[in-house]
């Protein structure tokens, strides 16, 4: 007869120096001359004639193994923690490491990844595992046209020549900006711009408290206010108040107040004369209530679009408070391992740490920061689906219902448009699945740290599963800074958004997913500013991206890399300001930069 193994589990058995072999034979039904090693199986422990002393030592070796194996668990651990070359400070107490942690929404954590592309994803992780030990080609991290670096900031140079001594003020003009940190910056200079325009005195613009953003923060909160006073006394007259016999007037009695219902979107300075002007001439005052996008590009006089740069790109200077954080952020990414370049010093002033130059030899960590526009009310107004069957499209339509009634009312009365359709119109934000495919294909490693601006995305882990898997050394703000350190900015939305725009702005490459972002818009012109053609940013262009996509089953990886990284270079083709383009956006004209030659 064969020897028996016995693989079924067992009851806890009687002490091991109490049981004789004979016993164990017969409870298990094994003879006694089955083989030279007759044994019994309980799991995985065997009992034979030369399997004595193991019986009698069994507690012995299992707790030393306990013990071996708790060492080595511990080990590992320690091993992948530091992987992480700039890991959280270590007087965090919420936290074990910087990566990625997100919101879900009404989404259950534990749903499993929500993907639209799993043919695509396999191939690209594929490619990531077959590329780490691969050397990384250098132009991803760089500028792809040479010109870009003949282009130099030059909007400070002042063009009027101390107009406060030269000609008296028509009268004042006050703005409550309404909007998050990007629309009241574009409101900032709108309104700087408006008064060198009408000659008048600019009252330190306010902020509208929103019940979107619900951030009560004013100007001084989030900039500083004589660093801003002082960059444009030559331009522009600014007080911080207006006089107190003004302060008490009604503004919609005498006729002062001006909404955006008064004036066209895109306004000229030939509107702002006529309507604006007789109204600061007869009253001495006029206040712009939700002030924002209300002045046009073009045509505007040089010297006004040329103080509109000036403002955008010289006069907003960050909070200290703000700079600091920002500092401890680039600090703990990036560690200032090379000089700082002009867009440091720009955005963090004196909290750029200086080393000497032996230390600046040790190399660099490089991080992309990548805005992802994947919160809920994007999603939602959006119309589009994102893969995540009826029950994404029942809570998105609840959130519409809750959030964008007068969205619901307009489409009834419009031409309907499928979802698929608004897909492949490029009218849909990319997902963070997505986002990874669009990396991937351009060729960045999966070791590449990358920088998530704003970590509410809709779905949480379920969404961002497929990016992780892609590219795991994904940081936040909420997982770099420790709870004390983030404290201050805690239920102040616009200056956590500040953090953001520090981070994207600094990064030696943005990715922004897309164009029409206000963020991404003042982030990648401020990168053109002061870049000096060493700052890319990438913009894909989502109608074509979804053209490629689309072709998820058949598409072969080279022809899809080739396609993402022609996608994208097109879209960096150098070029001036178009008539009617944000100066914001691209500084390259006459008005903000200086081309050398």
């Amino acid at each position: 007869m064969k020897d028996h193994k016995i693989t079924s589990s067992c009851d806890i058995l009687p002490s091991w120096k109490k049981v004789k072999k004979t016993l164990l034979l017969h409870h298990y039904g094994l003879r006694s001359d089955s083989s030279k090693y007759n044994y019994y199986s309980c799991r995985g422990i065997y009992v034979g004639k030369k399997h004595l002393w193991l019986q009698k030592h069994i507690k012995t070796i299992v707790v030393v193994l306990g013990l071996l194996g708790c060492l080595f668990l511990i080990d590992s651990f320690f091993i992948s923690f530091s992987e992480f070359e700039n890991p959280q400070p270590t007087t965090s107490s919420n936290n074990s490491s910087a990566f990625l942690q997100v919101k879900d929404s009404n989404i259950d954590m534990k749903q499993s990844p929500i993907q639209m592309y799993d043919r695509l994803l396999n191939m690209a992780g594929s490619a990531l595992a077959e590329k780490e030990l691969k050397q990384e080609p250098s132009n991803l991290w760089a500028e792809p046209y040479q010109q870009a670096s003949l282009w130099k900031p030059c909007a400070d140079k002042n063009v009027k020549h101390n107009p406060g001594n030269i000609v008296k003020s028509n009268g004042y003009i006050s703005v409550s900006a309404n909007g998050g940190l990007n629309q009241q910056r574009v409101a900032i200079c709108n309104a700087v711009a408006v008064a060198s325009l009408l000659n008048a005195t600019l009252v330190m613009p306010k902020f509208l408290y929103s019940n979107v953003w619900k951030d009560p923060s004013q100007f001084g909160d989030i900039y500083q206010e004589d660093y801003f006073t002082n960059i444009l006394k030559d331009d522009i007259r600014i007080v911080k108040e207006l006089p107190p016999h003004m302060k008490s007037q009604d503004l919609n009695a005498v006729g002062s107040q001006i909404t955006d219902a008064d004036l066209p979107k895109e306004a000229t300075s030939a509107d702002y004369i006529k309507i604006v002007l007789p109204i600061l001439l007869k009253n001495g005052f006029v206040h712009f209530l939700g002030y924002g996008n209300r002045l046009g590009f073009d045509p505007l006089p040089f010297d006004i679009q040329r103080l509109r740069c000036k403002c955008n790109f010289h006069a907003l200077k960050f909070a200290q408070k703000i700079q600091q954080a920002g500092s401890l952020l680039i600090k703990r990414i990036r560690k200032y391992s090379t000089p700082p370049s002009m867009l440091d010093t720009q955005l963090l002033g004196k909290f750029i740490e200086k080393k000497e130059s032996q230390e600046y030899a040790r190399g660099t960590t490089k991080y992309l920061a990548l805005h992802l526009r994947f919160e809920i009310d994007m999603v939602a107004y959006s119309l589009c689906e994102f893969g995540g069957g009826e029950n994404e499209r029942k809570e998105l339509q609840a959130y519409r219902e809750s959030h964008f009634p007068l969205l619901l009312q307009r489409l009834k009365n419009s031409t309907f448009i499928s979802a698929a359709d608004l897909r492949k119109l490029g009218r849909c934000p990319l997902t963070p699945e997505e986002a990874g495919l669009v990396l991937a294909g351009l060729g960045f490693k999966r070791s590449t740290y990358i920088y998530l601006a704003s970590s509410q995305i809709y779905g949480g882990t379920s969404r961002m599963d497929p990016f992780t898997r892609l590219y795991p050394n994904v940081i936040t703000k909420e997982n770099l800074l420790t709870p004390t350190e983030l404290a201050p900015f805690r239920n102040f939305s616009s200056q956590l958004a500040a953090l953001d725009f520090i981070v994207c702005a600094s990064a030696d490459v943005f990715a922004m997913t897309d164009s029409g972002s206000q963020l991404s818009s003042l982030v990648s012109g401020l990168r053109t500013y002061y870049g000096s053609g060493h700052a890319p940013t990438l913009r894909p262009n989502k109608k074509r991206l979804s053209s490629i996509l689309s072709e998820n089953g058949t598409i072969g990886w080279n022809n899809f890399k080739d396609r993402i990284k022609k996608m994208i270079q097109e879209a960096q083709k150098l070029g001036t300001k178009g008539y009617g383009k944000s100066i914001y956006r691209h500084p390259r004209c006459q008005e903000c930069m200086c081309k050398l030659h």
